[in-house]
């Protein structure tokens, strides 16, 4: 996983953004990354990123796959579980999006 990088709260928003206009493996993957690794000094949030890694992996991103596969190393069952749910339930509520 890449190490010392930071992401800003403004630059998840911005991906989210293009996320709710067009649900792409890449975009998603990006939120993964953004989410493993460090968002504003406050370290890694690897339910969140499991999230996006699992939702850009059923997109087809081989990268998300083993990234999800190596974070879930680091996690619990309850924050796996979680986080699966987690993206079932964007996946739910964005149906239009990913049915573009």
């Amino acid at each position: 996983m890449e190490e010392n990088m930071a992401f800003t709260e403004m630059e998840v928003l911005e991906v989210k953004d293009a996320v709710q206009a067009s649900a792409n493996a890449e975009d998603l993957f990006r939120l993964g990354l953004m989410y493993s690794t460090d968002l504003e000094d406050r370290g890694p949030d690897f339910v969140e990123a499991h999230k996006w890694f699992n939702l850009a992996a059923m997109m087809g991103s081989q990268p998300a796959k083993a990234y999800r596969e190596e974070i879930t190393c680091e996690m619990s069952d309850r924050d796996v579980t979680l986080a699966q749910r987690a993206a079932r339930g964007w996946m739910r509520e964005n149906r239009k999006i990913l049915a573009a």
